[in-house]
């Protein structure tokens, strides 16, 4: 059964031309009597360098112990994508993202790892947590090693 309230889920849906422009879309959590790891993985995020207007990419990890509602991945793809012709630092993009999911889901808790490809010769990782990880819920590494280039 598809949420009456969802925009995206099951129709034709518009790219968003920027992260305020995109809605991010919750639905119920179906397994609210136990808590348990959701993980989205984005390894091609990209957004725009605000001071070159040149391309930026990332691997982004998101990692999440959902409350009542979780993310429906259709619009959390979109809302990603809206970031493509966004100017912002890495930092910025990776703590936005973080802070959009916390403030729609109300997760029980919440991490975002953005490592990014390097820019200017030095690659940038960026963290965000809400708090300490939930006990007794399985949290396994997020699994991007450190930038090596090619050695």
């Amino acid at each position: 059964m598809v949420d009456e309230h969802l925009t995206q889920l099951g129709q034709q849906s518009e790219a968003p031309s920027s992260p305020e422009g995109a809605i991010l879309d919750a639905v119920p959590n179906p397994t609210t009597d136990l808590d348990y790891l959701i993980r989205f993985t984005c390894p091609e995020f990209t957004s725009i360098c605000p001071v070159t207007g040149q391309p930026d990419f990332a691997h982004l990890v998101i990692d999440y112990v959902p409350s009542e509602h979780i993310v429906e991945s259709k619009s959390l793809k979109l809302y990603l994508g809206s970031f493509r012709n966004h100017g912002a630092f890495h930092e910025a993009c990776t703590t936005m993202i973080g802070k959009k999911l916390v403030e729609v889901l109300q997760p029980k808790w919440l991490r975002i790892g953005g490592y990014w490809y390097p820019r200017g010769g030095i690659p940038i990782d960026v963290f965000f947590q809400t708090g300490e990880p939930i006990q007794g819920v399985w949290l396994p590494d997020q699994g991007v090693p450190p930038y090596r280039g090619r050695g």
